[in-house]
């Protein structure tokens, strides 16, 4: 299912030294200045590594974290800010704006992003697994883990950490709230697709499969509506996909909700819930074609291209046909004009994100070695302080290689 999703760009960032000069006046300052240094370092490089799996990725993120946080928990006995917390500046591009950085001298910034880059990945990762010719139970497990996995990284910044910050996100930004709102529904609902297609697979009762995929078309609907006030420039062509999503899940909801009908001898309706899958899934084509010809970030998925997509088109057709044929024989119901209303709530199957919580504060972190930082000994401006309008070069991505399609319904 190479292609299936789409995916924004990750966010980049200017290097940074944490070189505080005469403030960290204690071998075991510098080493924890040394090490801050490092352990970004390998965990910018995680974000670009194909071998890279969800356990290198929690050691690395969690390794430059533990150390990130004694820049920001008190550390002195009391409840004061960090007086570390503004003393490095931080430059960070976000994914809908380009090559031109925000830029905060803000430790919580600083957390904030990164996370948000590793939410990103697992997104991504999530994509690449998905993508394999022949997914596996267990990878397609790995697949659904990793997207509830985002969904809890987002939530946790929105709800926690995001609030923090001094200088609020300024509108298209990540860490504003249309932005990483559309971020958490969207993994929650391709972390329903998991789902909607384990389900399929599985043959699973017509009514749990129409429930679930009314609920996902719901999540994209949501999405697509959180973005309708951000410029049409960075956000139009996520906006698409958002779509075409939600028309194909609505097209999948009436489709099963039609084979219900069916099998409680309700014929008439069931013709008319399927000729109402037919819409959303001509509706979902035409949105893909328009989607392709979007211009704006991020990888262009090609969904109308996988035969899950294709399959969803003749299975509506053959199941409508079977049910016309039974009307004619048997039922001979009138069709209704209206189609029956998607009153649906699912009991099973729902993504909720997964709890995310940061590591505890590093050991090297200690009260002792917080006091050998000397403020007054060293500027408290980075003097190396870029412009906020200096672009920084765009984190080059791994090519997602196209994978043979076998028609695996697990996305």
């Amino acid at each position: 299912m190479t292609h299936w999703f789409h995916r924004n760009p990750l966010k980049a960032t200017a290097p940074v030294s944490f070189n505080l000069y005469g403030v960290a006046s204690s071998p075991a300052a510098n080493k924890i200045c040394n090490d801050l240094r490092t352990t970004r370092a390998r965990l910018l490089d995680m974000f670009t590594d194909t071998t890279c799996t969800p356990e290198i990725m929690k050691k690395s993120s969690d390794e430059y974290f533990a150390l990130l946080q004694g820049f920001i928990l008190p550390l002195d006995g009391t409840t004061q800010e960090n007086k570390l917390r503004f003393i490095q500046n931080f430059r960070w591009t976000d994914t809908l704006q380009g090559n031109i950085a925000s830029a905060q001298q803000d430790a919580v910034f600083e957390l904030v992003s990164v996370a948000f880059n590793v939410a990103i990945w697992y997104t991504k990762f999530a994509s690449r697994l998905a993508g394999k010719e022949n997914v596996t139970e267990d990878e397609a497990k790995d697949v659904h883990k990793s997207l509830k996995i985002a969904a809890g990284i987002f939530k946790t910044l929105k709800e926690t950490h995001i609030p923090r910050l001094i200088t609020p996100a300024e509108k298209g930004r990540d860490l504003e709230p249309r932005v990483i709102d559309t971020y958490l529904v969207q993994s929650q609902a391709e972390a329903q697709e998991v789902t909607i297609a384990r389900a399929i697979e599985l043959k699973h009762n017509a009514s749990i499969i129409a429930a679930l995929s009314f609920e996902t078309a719901n999540f994209y609907q949501k999405a697509d509506h959180t973005l309708n006030t951000l410029d049409p420039e960075c956000s139009s062509k996520w906006k698409k996909y958002l779509q075409l999503k939600q028309h194909f899940y609505m097209a999948y909801a009436h489709c099963y909700h039609g084979q219900t009908l069916l099998a409680g001898d309700k014929c008439g309706e069931a013709i008319r819930s399927l000729q109402e899958a037919e819409k959303f899934y001509s509706r979902a084509e035409a949105l893909c074609k328009e989607y392709r010809q979007m211009k704006g970030p991020g990888s262009t998925a090609k969904p109308s291209e996988q035969l899950f997509f294709k399959k969803l088109g003749t299975f509506i057709k053959n199941t409508l046909e079977k049910c016309q044929r039974e009307n004619s024989f048997i039922y001979f119901h009138k069709v209704p004009a209206e189609a029956p209303a998607l009153e649906l709530k699912a009991s099973y199957g729902l993504a909720e994100p997964s709890s995310f919580e940061l590591p505890p504060l590093s050991a090297q972190c200690t009260p002792e070695v917080y006091a050998s930082f000397d403020l007054t000994k060293g500027p408290k401006e980075d003097k190396a302080k870029a412009k906020h309008d200096e672009e920084i070069k765009p984190v080059k991505e791994p090519d997602l290689k196209p994978q043979k399609d076998t028609g695996c319904v697990v996305s």
